[in-house]
């Protein structure tokens, strides 16, 4: 087994679990982070980012498991569960549209290091205007989300099919701006990314299935475990943060990462494949 490789896999597992549930782009940071360190050939790697981001999906599932499942149960007798089902459904639909038909021409052109970053930097001031203006609370409960308010956020998540803007981002800012309380936005993130990356996990292993072979597993067990435990430890911590801060720290964040990859490409100091 090559050592190596099951390292640079549990740094890719960090990655994406640390990643995926701030508003700072997985995407991108898997893009950046697989460039730098060398991770295994482009096809390989498509596949590994999707074992991975099924563990980060997995850990809000684990999470939420007791409302997950009470809404389950609920489904065929209580208005709440049956409303927050259609709320969630409404929500994925825009992304599983679009991104049906444009994720072929999406990842032909803009899943590369310089976009990444032009997408960091946009998102982060976007980020700063959305934190400055007056924030007009609507609705302080998941259970008051009405499915227009519901499509609205689902169209904002499309702009995350952008690598570097951050579905995470997309989602919880436009709950904002729609006038979600700030952690109601942020756990209804969390519960429109279960069907999301669900979906797009289902569709990468259908796609690259003949790329899962058996003596690749150990890579794929350890970024799996490491992704899972990773996102369980951010979901827990960014519940807390939010109660008492606001998101403008990570767009201080993504400004500066941003200009460091268009620097080192600047400069020549990193061959970005861009």
């Amino acid at each position: 087994m090559d050592f190596m490789l099951l390292f640079k896999a549990l740094i890719m597992g960090l990655v994406e679990g640390v990643t995926e549930f701030l508003p700072i782009s997985s995407t991108g940071h898997l893009i950046i982070t697989g460039e730098l360190i060398n991770f295994w050939t482009k096809e390989k790697r498509d596949v590994f980012e999707v074992a991975i981001q099924f563990g980060a999906i997995l850990a809000v599932c684990y999470e939420y498991r007791e409302r997950i499942f009470s809404v389950l149960r609920g489904l065929t007798t209580q208005a709440t569960a049956q409303r927050f089902a259609i709320n969630v459904t409404v929500a994925f639909l825009p992304a599983a549209v679009i991104g049906f038909f444009a994720i072929s021409a999406i990842k032909a052109y803009l899943f590369n290091p310089v976009s990444v970053a032009l997408a960091f930097i946009v998102g982060a001031f976007v980020i700063l205007w959305l934190e400055k203006r007056q924030h007009e609370v609507r609705i302080n409960s998941i259970d008051d989300i009405r499915w227009a308010d519901a499509l609205k956020i689902g169209f904002a998540q499309c702009l995350a099919m952008i690598p570097g803007t951050s579905r995470s981002g997309a989602t919880i800012m436009g709950g904002l701006y729609f006038g979600l309380e700030r952690k109601v936005a942020t756990e209804f993130s969390f519960f429109l990314a279960i069907p999301t990356m669900f979906a797009a996990t289902l569709y990468d292993v259908f796609k690259h299935r003949h790329e899962f072979v058996l003596p690749d597993m150990p890579v794929f067990a350890v970024g799996f475990v490491v992704s899972f435990v990773s996102a369980l430890f951010v979901i827990r911590g960014l519940i807390r943060y939010i109660s008492r801060h606001d998101f403008t720290v990570f767009a201080w964040y993504r400004i500066a990462f941003g200009i460091v990859i268009l620097f080192t490409a600047w400069a020549g100091l990193v061959h970005w494949s861009a």
